[in-house]
């Protein structure tokens, strides 16, 4: 007892030290995510998003830990309204987002498949305007039939696209490395690109990084199903940051956790880390922050996003004289996601159709869009303004009336409903299908009869439905209208629809 009495502030001690010195060992990082920011301002009536706000969330992370990086796990050159427009006489494809982006201090993106929506001038471009690494191990450049990497040009200098990314972080006289692998849905084909497998990918990259690194992170722009494939087969990743899906998710697999924050930046993922170098045992705890009104623009990259606001307002003004004026506002998300746009009729799908048939006072029998060109790939909820309508449908153009003979109009349709998953999916308006046969205003097509529709200038073109053109003699008759009519852009028609609802 004695023995204890004279030893024991000195065992205390001694595990004070210890504790002491495993806390110094401690490493700690924040990482910022963002995934499928299409748009660098504010959405849903200035309610959400922007990416002036976001940068004051990053400033003040910055504040709290110097160790803190800004990524993005892919999609953001396209689609956006502001992509769609000219500048100088060339289309800005992305060149506003990499603009915004570089103002922000960005510092590690993953490719997503909107990435490749655009050419390869236009692509090679936007990575010879960014400041900020390009990670993905799953595509490559096609030249010739032979597979390269991506490359950056800067200065007269090409540099490679990597397919893994270390950052080093340090506290005090400790330093740790951090890995990152990338792999990409291979859902958009084109001739530039070659997609290999991604869990073969994924599994690779990780065994070149893992004994090179304290640990390895995923930065991934694939399914969710997909993620927790790849985190079952890599047990030992802790975190993978993905995009795709447009609405958030935080799923634990296996060891793994997957994090996904809302499209348009109405929330990052705040991911705190903390190593230590002793015991080699990582913790981290994951916040999904709002971005909203409540959160000042930072200065610096406003300016920026003002610039591009300003270009945008000019050109919008030329179609509507008030493009922040709200419009409609529903409590209902309108679905404009990609990929249920393209295979089943959704609700955004069909305003925009019955507000072709209201350009003509409903004087038609029926109406149809291609899929293809509602391009915001997202959801609208709340207060929507013109030019959410606008960011719907960037490419605007007139709504044509055209007659056609029913069994043309029934060809039509079966070539859209065997599109499904393409842009030449039709969304539709008195369009039903029932018993395996098609009615327009509930009454079987009559082959023989002549049919009026309204439709988008695009898809009389022949572009997505090659036999849809005038030149089919079974087109009886197509009206163009004025300038001065509503039908002279379908954006303006949807507006006025909605503004009467």
């Amino acid at each position: 007892m004695h023995f204890l009495k004279r030893f024991l502030p000195l065992i205390v001690f001694a595990f004070i030290i210890s504790c002491k010195s495993k806390a110094d060992k401690d490493v700690t990082f924040t990482i910022v995510q963002l995934n499928d920011v299409y748009e660098i301002s504010p959405i849903q009536g200035n309610k959400y998003g922007g990416m002036a706000r976001v940068e004051t969330v990053h400033k003040e992370l910055l504040k709290e830990n110097p160790n803190t990086m800004l990524v993005l796990a892919g999609d953001f050159l396209n689609p956006s309204l502001l992509g769609t427009i000219k500048v100088n006489g060339e289309r800005v494809r992305g060149k506003q987002m990499v603009e915004v982006m570089n103002a922000m201090n960005f510092e590690l993106v993953a490719f997503g498949n909107h990435e490749f929506d655009l050419s390869y001038e236009h692509l090679q471009n936007r990575l010879n305007e960014s400041k900020f690494e390009w990670i993905c191990s799953n595509v490559y450049h096609n030249v010739n039939g032979e597979n390269e990497s991506f490359v950056k040009v800067v200065d007269g200098k090409t540099k490679h696209i990597n397919q893994t990314f270390i950052k080093e972080f340090t506290v005090g006289s400790e330093t740790i490395k951090v890995g990152f692998i990338s792999v990409c849905i291979p859902s958009n084909p084109r001739s530039y690109v070659t997609y290999t497998d991604m869990f073969e990918e994924a599994k690779r990259t990780y065994e070149e990084l893992k004994d090179k690194t304290d640990f390895v992170l995923g930065l991934t722009h694939v399914k969710v199903e997909d993620d927790i494939k790849i985190a079952e087969m890599l047990p030992n990743i802790p975190l993978i940051m993905g995009g795709h899906e447009h609405t958030n998710k935080y799923e634990k697999a296996g060891n793994s956790i997957i994090s996904k924050a809302d499209a348009n930046a109405k929330t990052v993922y705040i991911h705190r880390f903390k190593y230590n170098t002793t015991t080699k045992k990582i913790d981290f705890n994951s916040e999904l922050k709002t971005i909203d009104e409540s959160i000042p623009a930072d200065k610096e990259v406003g300016e920026v996003v003002s610039k591009w606001e300003n270009i945008l307002n000019t050109q919008i003004k030329e179609v509507i004289p008030n493009p922040n004026e709200i419009v409609f506002t529903t409590e209902t998300p309108l679905d404009a996601r990609d990929t249920q746009i393209r295979s089943v009729q959704t609700n955004m799908g069909e305003i925009v159709a019955a507000a072709m048939s209201k350009a003509y006072d409903d004087s038609v029998d029926c109406a149809f869009v291609n899929g293809g060109s509602i391009r915001i790939d997202d959801e609208l909820l709340g207060d929507i303004s013109a030019v959410d309508i606008f960011r719907v449908l960037p490419y605007g153009g007139p709504v044509l009336k055209v007659s056609l003979k029913g069994d043309l109009l029934e060809e039509v349709l079966n070539f859209g409903e065997k599109a499904a998953g393409t842009g030449a999916y039709l969304q539709m308006y008195n369009i039903t299908k029932s018993n395996n046969q098609w009615l327009v205003q509930n009454k079987i097509i009559d082959k023989k009869k002549t049919y009026t529709i309204a439709t988008s200038d695009y898809l009389l073109k022949g572009f997505d439905i090659p036999f849809l053109k005038p030149s089919n003699p079974k087109v009886v008759d197509v009206y163009t209208p004025t300038q001065e009519e509503e039908a002279s852009d379908v954006r303006k028609s949807v507006i006025t629809y909605l503004k009467s609802k």
